[in-house]
């Protein structure tokens, strides 16, 4: 198991605890829109640091960034393993012809 595995277990296990005990729990009860919002806010903060050039803050966004996308995807009700099997499926397809596959 990995990190970002292990990390999605968690915030999967959290999604039910009381959001006065648990970050997790208190951001999902807010809803999907708010998870997304603060996944946004962290995003643009990690390109900030990104621009900067300060890697250690870079790493430390980065962290959660992927947090709050986790956070996200398990507010719509999409697994960690959903997004893998998205990428398996494009394995092998360069970025260029996969773009052109999407519908406009």
């Amino acid at each position: 198991m990995s990190t970002l595995h292990d990390l999605a277990a968690t915030i999967a296990a959290r999604a039910s605890a009381d959001p006065e005990s648990s970050w997790t729990a208190k951001l999902l009860a807010k809803g999907p829109e708010k998870c997304a919002e603060k996944f946004g806010e962290e995003a643009v903060e990690a390109i900030i640091e990104a621009v900067k050039g300060d890697r250690e803050k870079l790493t430390a966004e980065a962290a959660d960034v992927l947090y709050h996308l986790l956070v996200m995807l398990t507010a719509r009700g999409v697994t960690l393993a959903d997004v893998e099997a998205e990428l398996t499926r494009r394995e092998g397809t360069s970025g260029i012809a996969e773009k052109a596959s999407r519908a406009p």
